[in-house]
C-alpha cells in the first residue's frame, strides 16, 4: 500500500484537483485525453514563439519593404517617444541588416540543433513534466528579452545573438518531452493520420504566431515578442499542473485498462484513439534508456534523419523568410505592409496542416512511408518555382501557390517527424525498449534542425543578390531530400510487388483448384 500511496502523490496538482472536483478518480482514457490536449497546446506555443522573429524583420530592417506602415511614434515607457518610420531598428538598419538577421536565425537554431540531441537523453532520464516546464518557462523568458530591446532602446547586435542562442536552447526542450510523453501512454501502433493531426500543432502555432505578431506591430515590435513570451510561459505553468507523464506516475495499472479495452469488439468505441501494446506502457520505470550511438544504429534512422536535414531546410526557411520575402515583392503592382505579410504567410501554414494530414492518411493507405515522404517532396519542387514564377502577378494567385507550397513542403517533414519517429523509436532492433522513443526523436529532428539553421542562414546572404538563387537553392534541397530515402523507396516498393505476385499467385491457384 505504501508504494501505492507514493505513486499517487506524484499526480500534478491539478489533476488532483479535477479528482477533488468531481470525487472519483479519471479514467484511463481521460488521462489520454488529457496527454493529447495539453501536450499539443504546448507545443503549439513553442512554435507560437518561434514564429514571431520572422514577423518583427521588415519592421527590424524595412529597407526591402517599401510600404512599411508602422505609427510614425511609438511611446516608450522608458524613453518618451521613439522614432521607427521606416529607419528600422540599429544595427538592423544598415546594408548588412538581412545578413544581421539570418545570423540571428543561424544562431537560434545551431543552439536549438544541439540542444535537441541532450534533450533527448535528459528526457529519457528525468521527470518529464519539470523538464517541460523549465522550457517553456525559458523560452518565453528569453522570447520577452528580445522584445525588451524596443523599450529598453538596445541597439547592440551581441544582445539580440546572446538572447536568441538561449532562446534556441531552451526551445530544444519541447520536441521530445511531448513525445515521448505521448509514447509513455500511447503504444507501439502509431498510425501515420492520428500522428499527422496531432502535428497540426507546428502549424497552428505558426499561424498563432503570425497573427499576434503580425497585428501587435502597430503598438511597437517589442509588444509582438513579449506577449508571446507571456503565453508560453504560463502554458508552462499549465503543463506542470496538469501534464501526467505516464501512467506509472498517477498509479494506474496501464494493463489492465489496455487489456479491458481488448475485450470486446463491441467495446470498441471507447478504445483508445491510438492502439496501445502491453510491452509499451506501464513499464516505462523498469525499462533502460537507450543510448545515444545504440539509436542511431537503429535501421532508418540516419536515413530519415539526413532526408529531414533538407526537409527542414526548406520548411524553416519559409517559417524565418516568407513574412519578409513578401513584403518584398510586388505582388500585383503593389508592395504589402508587414502586417498583411504577417497575416498572408498563415496560407503557408494551413496548407502545412493539410499537408501533414494528407501524408499521414496516403502512408497508413499505402503502409509506405518512404514512398509517400520522397513523393511529396518531389513534388514540392514544381509547387515552389510555379510560386517564385507566377507569385507576383496577383494576391490570388500568390495565395493559391502558397498554399500549395505549404502542402508539400510540410507533409513529408511533419511525417518524419512524427509516424516515422515513432516507428524507428519502437523499432523491433530495441527488443521492447520503447524509452529509445525520445531519442530517436531527437536524433532525427535533431539533424533536421541543423538543416533548419542552415537554410536560414543562407538565404540571409543569397537573398542579396536574388530571390530566385533562395529559390533555386530550396528546390535543389527537396530534390536531394527525396533522393536520400531512394534505397528505402526501392525497399519498399520490392516489398509490394512480392506481394501482388504472392496475393496473384493465390488467386490463380484458387482458381484451378475450383
Amino acid at each position: 500500500m505504501g508504494s501505492i500511496e507514493e505513486v499517487k502523490d506524484k499526480r500534478p496538482l491539478g489533476i488532483r484537483c479535477i479528482e477533488y472536483v468531481k470525487n472519483e478518480k479519471l479514467s484511463f482514457h481521460t488521462y489520454q485525453g488529457i496527454v493529447l490536449i495539453v501536450t499539443f497546446f504546448a507545443y503549439t506555443t513553442y512554435h507560437l514563439a518561434r514564429k514571431t522573429t520572422s514577423v518583427v524583420k521588415s519592421a527590424l530592417d524595412p529597407s526591402s519593404d517599401t510600404s512599411l506602415k508602422l505609427i510614425p511614434f511609438q511611446r516608450s515607457p522608458l524613453h518618451g517617444s521613439v522614432s521607427l518610420s521606416s529607419s528600422g531598428w540599429a544595427p538592423f538598419d544598415g546594408s548588412n541588416g538581412t545578413e544581421l538577421l539570418g545570423y540571428l536565425d543561424v544562431a537560434f537554431l545551431l543552439f536549438y540543433a544541439s540542444g535537441q540531441f541532450f534533450s533527448g537523453q535528459l528526457g529519457d532520464r528525468m521527470n518529464l513534466r519539470v523538464f517541460l516546464t523549465i522550457g517553456m518557462v525559458a523560452t518565453g523568458f528569453f522570447t520577452a528579452c528580445f522584445g525588451f530591446g524596443y523599450w529598453l532602446n538596445i541597439h547592440n547586435f551581441f544582445y539580440y545573438l546572446f538572447v536568441q542562442m538561449l532562446a534556441g536552447l531552451f526551445q530544444s526542450t519541447g520536441w521530445p518531452s511531448v513525445v515521448a510523453v505521448v509514447g509513455n501512454w500511447f503504444g507501439k501502433s502509431k498510425r501515420g493520420l492520428i500522428m499527422g493531426i496531432w502535428n497540426a500543432h507546428t502549424s497552428v502555432g505558426n499561424i498563432m504566431g503570425s497573427l499576434i505578431a503580425s497585428n501587435l506591430l502597430q503598438f511597437g515590435w517589442g509588444w509582438s515578442l513579449l506577449v508571446p513570451g507571456i503565453i508560453i510561459a504560463f502554458m508552462g505553468v499549465i503543463v506542470f499542473l496538469t501534464l501526467p507523464v505516464s501512467p506509472h506516475s498517477v498509479g494506474i495499472d496501464a494493463h489492465h485498462h489496455i487489456n479491458d479495452a481488448k475485450t470486446s469488439v463491441k467495446e470498441s468505441l471507447t478504445e483508445p484513439l491510438v492502439d496501445t501494446e502491453e510491452d509499451d506502457i506501464g513499464a516505462d520505470e523498469e525499462e533502460r534508456a537507450v543510448g545515444f550511438i545504440e539509436a542511431w544504429k537503429i535501421p532508418g534512422v540516419a536515413t530519415y534523419a539526413f532526408s529531414l536535414f533538407f526537409a527542414k531546410l526548406v520548411a524553416y526557411t519559409f517559417l524565418y523568410w516568407l513574412p519578409f520575402y513578401i513584403s518584398y515583392t510586388e505582388i500585383g503592382g503593389e508592395y504589402l505592409s508587414s502586417e498583411t505579410s504577417g497575416d498572408l504567410s498563415t496560407l503557408f501554414d494551413i496548407g502545412g496542416v493539410l499537408g501533414g494530414i494528407l501524408a499521414g492518411y496516403i502512408s497508413d493507405q499505402l503502409n509506405a512511408r518512404a514512398i509517400t515522404a520522397a513523393s511529396f517532396a518531389y513534388l514540392s519542387i514544381p509547387a515552389l518555382f510555379l510560386y517564385r514564377s507566377f507569385g507576383y502577378i496577383n494576391l490570388y494567385i500568390n495565395v493559391i501557390f502558397m498554399f500549395i507550397c505549404g502542402l508539400f513542403v510540410n507533409g513529408p517533414y511533419a511525417l518524419i517527424t512524427t509516424a516515422v519517429s515513432a516507428d524507428l523509436g519502437t523499432h523491433s532492433s530495441l527488443k521492447g525498449h520503447s524509452r529509445a522513443l525520445a531519442t530517436v526523436t531527437a536524433i532525427i529532428d535533431g539533424t533536421g534542425s541543423i538543416g533548419a539553421a542552415v537554410g536560414p542562414l543562407l538565404t540571409g546572404y543569397i537573398s542579396t543578390i536574388s530571390w530566385t538563387a533562395v529559390f533555386t537553392m530550396l528546390m535543389a534541397s527537396a530534390f536531394v531530400s527525396g533522393l536520400l530515402l531512394t534505397r528505402l523507396v526501392v525497399a519498399e516498393v520490392n516489398v509490394k510487388v512480392e506481394n501482388y505476385k504472392t496475393m496473384r499467385g493465390q488467386r490463380t491457384n484458387g482458381a484451378q483448384v475450383a
